[in-house]
């Protein structure tokens, strides 16, 4: 099986959440990826929303999608050091559901220093494998 990799560098702003949403959906097309691709999509969703709502300044944000051995791998990488958390949930907060969903459809999920941020990145498994072990 041959691998593809792909690397986006996106500003922080509200309008590279689309971008990087539809970037995610051409990518694994074209791929003839076999996972969900609505589930990829709003999980990158969720997370470039992350990097938008809370890195402050002239950060870059980075998307990382890798397709190997129909394993997907998806990171967004920032500048910020503040790792995300999954948070309880409450009628009153309105947001902060995210991370939740990032747990529940992705087979593993984690956030790792990067030079001096973050990588935030989930795998997805082809459909027809359980989980990674």
């Amino acid at each position: 099986m041959s691998s593809r990799t792909a690397r986006i560098d996106l500003p922080p702003i509200p309008p590279s959440v689309t971008v990087a949403r539809h970037l995610v959906l051409e990518l694994l097309r074209s791929w003839d990826a076999p996972q969900d691709r609505e589930d990829a999509a709003l999980l990158v969703t969720e997370l470039v929303s992350n990097v938008v709502d809370h890195v402050q300044g002239e950060a870059n944000l980075t998307l990382e999608l890798e397709f190997s051995d129909a394993w997907l791998r998806i990171a967004v990488v920032d500048g910020s050091s503040i790792r995300p958390v999954v948070q309880e949930l409450s009628h009153d907060r309105p947001r902060g559901r995210g991370m939740r969903m990032v747990q529940a459809i992705a087979e593993r999920w984690g956030a790792d220093e990067h030079l001096g941020g973050k990588r935030v990145w989930f795998e997805l498994s082809p459909p027809d494998r359980g989980p990674a072990v």
